[in-house]
Formats: structure tokens, C-alpha cells, sequence
């Protein structure tokens, strides 16, 4: 019995750290967005088609893929039996998770959006609670609620000290109470795009590849585009050609790569809410791939001394997330579906 047990542990890890590696891939393409979104509006463009045309962009990509890979007609059958759930939850996950993030690159500079975006770190463990998993005891199928992963979430507060030692000095800088009002769509984004992600899981059963789930969301969260881009229509007229083409870059990047990497990961790890914590923290990469991309692209100064300290927290975070296992709690949920 310690032997089978002992191998399913060897082999999870070797899973979670496959998922992890994978999500912090996704995290430098997600990063684009920030740096991309924030020059847009450097060059006066509108968060509106800044977010819109990220995934109007998105859909015929996603759409020739599952043509290509024969894989559309499922999807579109599941949608057509549950339409309310996959148009509420792709919204929440798509819709209330970018509009409001490409809202707040007016209000401050992309390392400071990427930086309170992290909240979403927290917010994935917290929500854990409104799920449930199965489990098999004395043969009987039972659902079990989720419980907060309080391992997980320490680690996750060690990377958001690290955060915010990166942001304390240029927050210090800021002269302006304006770059705090956008502090508040993050929030909202950092707390939907998990729980949209999390519900279409469970929505979708397992029965999807990470590409149809990820075709179906941006399909179903379609209304949601199309009604925030004729409010810029009739608001401030057609996007520039500059800004259609950096929100097409956007959605290859960010819309297409980095969700399908991060989705595969989750999807990974779905089945047990402490992994898929550790998983969801991976996107702490993005502020340093953003910080770095700021170097880059718009001359913001080189991190040094505290900042390079906070760089150091996350990394080591991210580190300790990828080896975090509770050898206790796998054999007592082995022992459970055993029994």
C-alpha cells in the first residue's frame, strides 16, 4: 500500500510541476497585454477596443483551429443545451475580467496594474469554498466542499510581500490619487477571471479540450464584446489602425497563447483545489515580465535594491509553490477513494 501510494505522489508532483512551468510561460505572454495596453493609451487609444477587439480578434482564430482539429461541433452542441450557463460564466471569466483591467491602464502605468492584478493569487484560494469535489468513501460517491488551501495561500502571501516591496517606492512617487481609482476594475478582474475559469470546469465536465473550452468562452462572451464596442462607436468612433493592429498582437499573445497554456494548466491540476492554488500563482511572473518590458519599451528606471528584493520573494514563492505537496493529505485522499 506505501508503495502504490508512494509512486502516485511522485507522479502528481512531476504533474504539478509540468502545470506550474506551464503557467509561468502563460504569465510572460500575458504580460503583453500590460505593456501593450498601456501604450495604446499612450497614443490615445480607448480601453474599449483596447479589450473588445482582444477577443473579437481571438474568435476566427480559435474558429479555424477547431475547424482544423475537428473539434467544433461538441462544443457548439453543449452550448446549445446550456446556453444561460456558458454566456454567464464565459462573461464573468472574459468580459468582467479584461474590460475592467484594460479600464485600469488609464489610471496608472502597466507595472502598477500588473502588480494589483496579483490580488488574483488570493482570490482563487478564497473562492476555493464554492466548489466541490468528489471523493469515494465506503463505497458511496459523496461531494465534498472545497476547503481554503491555507498552505497555498501562506506562500501566496509571501509573493504578494514580495509585490509589494516592487511597488512600494514608485506608489511612494506618485503624486496623483489617480492612479489609485484604477486599483479598485482590478480588483473585480482579479476576483472573475478565476471564478469564471473554475465554473466553466465544471460547467464543461472534463469533456473538453483546453481549446474548445477556451473557443467556447470567447464565443459565448461574444454579446458582452459586441455590446461594449458599439458603446465605442457611439462614444469615440472606430479604433485607429495602430491600436487594431497592437489588439491584434494582444490576442495572439495574450488571447490565444498565454489563456491556452494557462487553461491547460488548470486543467491539469482541476481536480484538487490546493494544486490548482499553486497553479494560479504562477501569474505573479507577469510583474516581473511586465517590470521588465517597462525597462524596455517605455525607459522605466532598472530595479535595484528593494525592488530586486521583491523580484527575490516572488521567484522564491513560485519556487516553493511548484514543491508544495502535502504527503499527509495525499494519503489520506488516496486511503478515501481506496476505501
Amino acid at each position: 500500500m506505501y508503495n502504490i501510494l508512494y509512486k502516485n505522489y511522485r507522479w502528481e508532483v512531476i504533474v504539478v510541476k509540468r502545470a506550474i512551468i506551464l503557467g509561468i510561460i502563460a504569465s510572460f505572454f500575458f504580460a503583453f497585454t500590460f505593456v501593450l495596453n498601456q501604450q495604446m493609451n499612450f497614443h490615445g487609444g480607448s480601453w474599449i477596443w483596447s479589450s473588445s477587439l482582444r477577443y473579437i480578434f481571438t474568435l476566427p482564430i480559435l474558429f479555424v483551429i477547431m475547424i482544423v482539429k475537428n473539434e467544433l461541433s461538441e462544443v457548439v452542441s453543449d452550448i446549445i443545451k446550456k446556453p444561460m450557463k456558458w454566456i454567464v460564466w464565459s462573461t464573468v471569466g472574459f468580459g468582467l475580467f479584461y474590460a475592467p483591467l484594460s479600464f485600469a491602464s488609464i489610471y496608472g502605468p502597466s507595472w502598477l496594474v500588473a502588480g494589483t492584478w496579483q490580488i488574483t493569487i488570493i482570490a482563487g484560494g478564497l473562492l476555493s469554498p464554492l466548489f466541490f469535489k468528489t471523493v469515494k468513501k465506503n463505497n458511496k460517491v459523496l461531494k465534498v466542499r472545497n476547503k481554503i488551501p491555507k498552505k497555498v495561500l501562506s506562500i501566496s502571501l509571501l509573493i504578494l510581500f514580495g509585490i509589494f516591496l516592487m511597488q512600494f517606492q514608485q506608489i511612494q512617487e506618485i503624486s496623483s490619487i489617480k492612479p489609485l481609482i484604477g486599483i479598485i476594475p482590478v480588483i473585480i478582474a482579479a476576483f472573475s477571471y478565476p471564478l469564471g475559469n473554475r465554473k466553466m470546469i465544471e460547467v464543461c465536465e472534463n469533456k473538453f479540450t483546453t481549446f474548445q473550452r477556451v473557443f467556447g468562452m470567447t464565443l459565448c462572451s461574444m454579446p458582452f464584446w459586441i455590446i461594449l464596442s458599439i458603446c465605442g462607436l457611439m462614444s469615440v468612433g472606430v479604433p485607429s489602425r495602430g491600436q487594431a493592429v497592437q489588439s491584434l498582437v494582444v490576442a495572439i499573445c495574450s488571447g490565444i497563447i498565454a489563456t491556452i497554456l494557462f487553461f491547460k494548466a488548470t486543467d491539469i491540476v482541476s481536480s484538487d483545489t490546493r494544486k490548482l492554488a499553486a497553479v494560479e500563482c504562477t501569474q505573479s511572473g507577469e510583474v516581473i515580465f511586465t517590470l521588465l518590458g517597462g525597462v524596455f519599451v517605455f525607459h522605466d528606471k532598472i530595479p535595484t535594491g528593494v525592488d530586486l528584493i521583491g523580484i527575490l520573494l516572488i521567484v522564491v514563492g513560485m519556487i516553493l509553490n511548484s514543491c508544495i505537496v502535502d504527503k499527509r493529505e495525499e494519503k489520506e485522499e488516496a486511503y478515501e477513494d481506496i476505501v
